[in-house]
């Protein structure tokens, strides 16, 4: 392996420190977007059997606050009636939309640094791969002969491919998982929307 990052020259240590980023974000982000972290499947439907008849205390709300991402949405507006019990619909609706733009900004944290990574990869490995060319037509001797260095040839050569080949190499795994994660926020947010809708409709029909 090192032997391939010698013969690849100095422009493929940019590819292999964007390789180290890309899979830190990655690793990062499988963990950070665990559906336990985010949106736990029945945790909706304990919310709006716990408050079937009242607002739930407030110490409660603090538990369901630091239960996950989607707790933190719900929680605000739980919230927001117990600090206010007349508090109007659309105000509610704006507390938890404002806690949702919070906790979505949270769930975007790093996507945009993998998605750089995704097209800059191949600039880089281009960047390589101009490097290596300018190598081969420097490996040539002066006066137009046809002779040249053949070590310096074959090592431009090397340049060019190697860095070609690890910018795709780099890029195509960071565009595919940051497309994964970008639909898998999506989802959540999506999730967390219908969740906090519900949750403003109970909560009028409870103050009836």
């Amino acid at each position: 392996m090192f032997s391939i990052i010698q013969a690849a020259g100095w422009p493929i240590w940019p590819l292999i420190a964007m390789s180290v980023v890309a899979l830190a974000i990655v690793m990062e982000r499988f963990i950070s977007l665990k559906t336990s972290k985010v949106a736990p499947a029945h945790l909706l439907q304990e919310v709006l059997t716990v408050s079937r008849n009242n607002v739930p205390a407030p110490d409660v709300v603090t538990q369901l606050e630091t239960n996950s991402a989607l707790g933190e949405v719900l929680a605000s507006g739980l919230r927001a009636i117990n600090a206010n019990p007349k508090c109007s619909e659309d105000d509610l609706r704006a507390t938890m939309e404002g806690a949702g733009r919070v906790v979505a900004q949270r769930l975007e944290h790093y996507l945009s640094a993998l998605g750089t990574i995704a097209s800059a990869a191949p600039l880089m490995g281009l960047f390589g791969t101009v490097v290596g060319m300018i190598e081969i037509f420097g490996s040539q001797a002066p006066g137009g002969s046809t002779g040249g260095n053949p070590a310096q040839l074959a090592h431009g050569i090397s340049i060019a491919l190697y860095n070609t080949a690890f910018g795709l190499v780099v890029a195509i795994p960071s565009l595919i998982f940051w497309r994964y994660f970008r639909g898998r926020v999506d989802a959540y947010l999506l999730t967390l929307e219908l969740a906090a809708s519900q949750l403003a409709r109970h909560l009028k029909t409870l103050r009836k």
